[in-house]
């Protein structure tokens, strides 16, 4: 195998090790597999990979209406961050994790690279659904006279934080795969994906937009790669690389222009804010916005 060969299967290796790495924000741990991964993959033919939208051109429906065509829908997601609201400063879990689910299909959408980020995502939400399965059931896994989904220990965000600290399961030393450790790695994400959606529905007064992969770039600097390693940080960026041009995005949420894409996501980024917000008051009172 050539060397430019070999070089794109390192570079495939480290963006597939990043998937699982994405949300714990280390490295050494999983540093021996990747190593391993490497010397498999460097023995094969690397796969091909495209950063091209093979969306076709759609005529958008009135705003936060369904897009036909498309697996992502922005009116399901804000309808989600909407119904996650609860009282003034809480946060439902089961629409919240419903708007996830959501925004997993969004990232999935963007290609390859970022969708094996969306993997890790998809774990974390698995296991609060399961804490909340398993709660829900109480100890001897009978579901009768237990607690419900309405009101059980993992109803909200703040009967989480409260029962897991009552219990004794939240560890601020050690990590564990409690409810409140998982959910900040979630509550990190969630802003990644609010700075990007903000820089992309911003307009310039003057001068070209600028790209997606720069935008993305960027707010994943001023957010998660705070807790990332170096190797993680740069595996970070080579999957950025691969995000489509602006015009997909128009495609995505069934807009015309940047205007109509403004509108749309401004609305989008509002819902997440303040989901975030409430999620951040109820982690920082509680001494949980560093867990390891």
């Amino acid at each position: 195998m050539g060397v430019k060969r070999k070089a794109a299967a390192a570079i495939l290796v480290l963006l597939l090790c990043l998937g699982s790495l994405w949300l714990q924000g280390g490295l050494d741990y999983h540093w021996d597999s990747c190593l391993k991964g490497y010397n498999q993959v460097n023995k094969n033919q690397p796969h091909q990979l495209s950063n091209s939208s093979e969306a076709d051109e759609t005529q958008g429906p009135p705003v936060l209406a369904l897009c036909p065509g498309q697996n992502f829908q922005v009116s399901v997601l804000v309808s989600h961050l909407l119904v996650a609201r609860a009282y003034t400063s809480d946060v439902l879990l089961q629409p919240y994790l419903s708007s996830w689910d959501e925004l997993v299909k969004f990232m999935e959408s963007l290609g390859p690279m970022v969708s094996l980020i969306s993997k890790e995502i998809e774990t974390k939400t698995a296991i609060i659904r399961q804490l909340a399965l398993l709660s829900e059931k109480g100890p001897e896994g009978n579901s009768e006279n237990s607690q419900t989904a309405d009101t059980g220990a993992y109803h909200s965000v703040r009967s989480m934080i409260w029962t897991e600290l009552n219990r004794g399961i939240v560890d601020f030393h050690h990590q564990t795969d409690s409810g409140c450790r998982t959910l900040l790695r979630l509550h990190r994400a969630l802003l990644w994906l609010k700075l990007f959606l903000q820089k992309l529905a911003e307009t310039p007064t003057a001068g070209r937009l600028r790209s997606p992969s720069d935008l993305c770039r960027e707010a994943y600097q001023n957010t998660l790669s705070h807790h990332h390693t170096w190797f993680v940080r740069r595996a970070a960026e080579l999957a950025f690389i691969a995000l489509p041009e602006r015009g997909f995005f128009f495609r995505l949420v069934c807009v015309q222009n940047q205007e109509e894409l403004s509108v749309v996501l401004t609305r989008v980024v509002n819902a997440i804010g303040e989901i975030y917000d409430r999620t951040q008051k109820a982690l920082e009172e509680n001494g949980m916005l560093d867990l390891p």
